[in-house]
């Protein structure tokens, strides 16, 4: 197996076990959006990109309040959820062109997720072929662009969806 070099992923996994604040709860107030990779802000949601993107421009759209699942969630925080999926889904379209989309959510540990206790949809732009067989055979996950890049590319237009 290959092994690449992560450093940014090291100051996470150094001290996942001792986070006691949500990396969304604490993105959404800290009020430093380009540092923290949040592309949107709604009302009761916003748009965060993947520090570990499947492939480019893959999303998380969280709410800003704290709860573990979908179903503790009002109305207007999950109509509004939909919303924005639905306003991601075109910009990313746009920018991107993608062959299709994998969205969703992992809802507990025991369902993948890699932060349980905060709720968070998932938007995955896909291309046939883009899994490759690196992943297979090489046993090396690769990624086609930057997050800056990707950020830089999305954030215009998600500031004139707000219109």
């Amino acid at each position: 197996m290959e092994y690449k070099t992560v450093p940014w992923r090291k100051q996470y996994v150094k001290n996942a076990h001792k986070m006691k604040e949500c990396f969304f709860c604490t993105a959404a107030k800290r009020k430093k959006d380009k540092q923290d990779l949040i592309l949107y802000r709604g009302e009761h949601n916003f748009i965060i990109l993947n520090k570990y993107p499947y492939s480019p421009g893959h999303l998380m759209i969280a709410p800003y309040k704290h709860l573990d699942s979908i179903e503790k969630a009002g109305e207007k925080t999950s109509y509004e959820m939909i919303d924005i999926l639905k306003k991601s889904l075109e910009i990313l379209r746009e920018v991107y062109n993608p062959h299709g989309f994998n969205t969703g959510m992992n809802i507990g540990h025991s369902a993948g997720a890699g932060v349980a206790h905060h709720y968070h949809l998932h938007v995955i732009p896909r291309w046939v072929g883009d899994s490759s067989f690196m992943p297979i055979i090489g046993k090396t996950k690769l990624t086609t662009e930057d997050l800056h890049k990707t950020y830089n590319n999305l954030y215009t237009y998600f500031k004139n969806s707000r219109d």
